[in-house]
């Protein structure tokens, strides 16, 4: 049987997954985003960054969305930016499916993840996620463009969202374009801790 399909991000408290330009990346307002992250024990092993960090209840969901995930499926735009800022060793650990027109050979990386550049679509990109995660899980790890792509093409099963203390007022907006007449949410958690409230949803058609 095939895992879920699922995405998990941060986002701040008006809706904005990441600032407008690629550039601003790693910048100041990204890294209070993602604040509750990077402080975490599982974090720190994941990007090799040494020993120690806080554990809790965010260190445990977070070790529990990479431990659920076979495969991930991204955007061109995600790679783009990620490409020459993730470490030898990047933190998926598994197959990466970038959703793209550009042709391009597998990009083989330290410690288990590799490349897969898609050019068929989004859907084409999910079945090959799909065949690689066997009965594991599949993220779509991003951008906001991608996801709202699979959550618009009924795709998706459920999410994650981490609200962070922060505002943007500008971005990338993760609902902007939502087709909200077609998608039903059911949540089915919700728990905070002193960084960050966490939210998760199960994803239905509307009746």
């Amino acid at each position: 049987m095939s895992g879920k399909v699922f995405f998990s991000v941060s986002m701040s408290l008006d809706g904005y997954i990441a600032p407008e330009s690629p550039e601003e990346l790693m910048g100041k307002q990204w890294m209070e985003l993602q604040a509750w992250v990077f402080p975490l024990r599982y974090m720190r092993e994941r990007l090799q960054l040494g020993e120690g960090g806080e554990e809790g209840r965010d260190n445990d969901l977070l070790r529990a969305t990479f431990e659920r995930t076979g495969a991930q499926v991204m955007g061109k735009h995600m790679f783009d930016a990620g490409e020459h800022a993730w470490p030898e060793t990047p933190p998926f650990r598994s197959p990466v499916f970038v959703v793209t027109q550009e042709v391009r050979d597998p990009w083989e990386r330290q410690g288990g993840t590799t490349f897969h550049f898609v050019n068929d679509g989004i859907r084409s990109a999910l079945e090959q996620a799909r065949e690689a995660a066997g009965d594991r899980d599949i993220r779509i790890s991003g951008g906001g463009e991608t996801i709202l792509s699979y959550l618009n093409a009924g795709l998706v099963d459920e999410f994650h969202l981490a609200l962070s203390p922060v505002l943007f007022g500008a971005g990338v907006r993760l609902f902007e374009g939502i087709d909200a007449g077609s998608i039903a949410l059911e949540q089915i958690g919700s728990e905070s801790s002193p960084r960050a409230t966490h939210l998760t949803y199960r994803v239905r058609p509307r009746d």
